[in-house]
């Protein structure tokens, strides 16, 4: 994805549920490209108010214009997706097929699956549903390496890590860790720098 004003705005939603950082994870993208120079608006979008409703950050990233909050449909650039049900949804509203999209493998189960209601859809069947219809996938088990790391808190680092080595993305891992060393005690920073660092490396471009 350039950088070039041409391409602008550049168009990220991070989606997942209540509990996985996503919120956090859009602030601290916002706050790392307006030190970069950048002009930045975010959208929250939430489903059910309690911890695992869907949970949406529309970020929008533009180098000379204030943009509405909202990504007009089918006009995502890159979609982050903490949980991958949820990652399918933003797929038919916003994807296209040069978007790029970067999965966390790991599902977490609605009520209504763990109660025997419906049937959670098979992963491999939602990843070859995305490989089929947008340019790039990167599908990471995040999950498990956030679990080494301390726990699946730990996630939202690791996608945002990963984040930073795509091709163009005006945010550096450099520029991550300096937005959280404002924001974490320097008891967790060592952690989180360290999922950011795993997150970069998984990407490796």
């Amino acid at each position: 994805m350039s950088k070039s004003d041409d391409h602008m705005p550049l168009n990220l939603i991070i989606t997942g549920v209540g509990g996985q950082g996503n919120v956090l994870a859009s602030q601290i993208i916002g706050e790392a490209v307006v030190k970069k120079g950048f002009r930045v608006t975010i959208g929250e979008t939430f489903g059910l108010s309690q911890r695992g409703g869907a949970v949406m950050s529309h970020v929008r990233i533009s180098k000379h214009k204030n943009c509405g909050p909202l990504i007009p449909p089918n006009k995502a650039h890159i979609v982050i997706g903490l949980e991958p049900l949820e990652t399918l949804r933003v797929l038919s509203e916003y994807g296209n097929r040069d978007a790029l999209f970067l999965v966390n493998s790991r599902p977490i189960y609605p009520l209504n699956v763990i109660a025997g209601e419906v049937e959670y859809p098979d992963a491999g069947w939602i990843k070859g549903t995305l490989l089929k219809s947008v340019k790039k996938l990167y599908w990471i088990d995040g999950t498990a390496k956030a679990i080494e790391l301390g726990g699946p808190i730990m996630l939202n680092m690791i996608m945002l890590g990963a984040l930073c080595r795509l091709k163009n993305f005006p945010v550096t891992v450099e520029d991550l860790k300096g937005v959280i060393k404002n924001i974490f005690p320097d008891s967790k920073l060592k952690a989180n720098y360290g999922a950011i660092d795993l997150g970069a490396d998984i990407i490796g471009c």
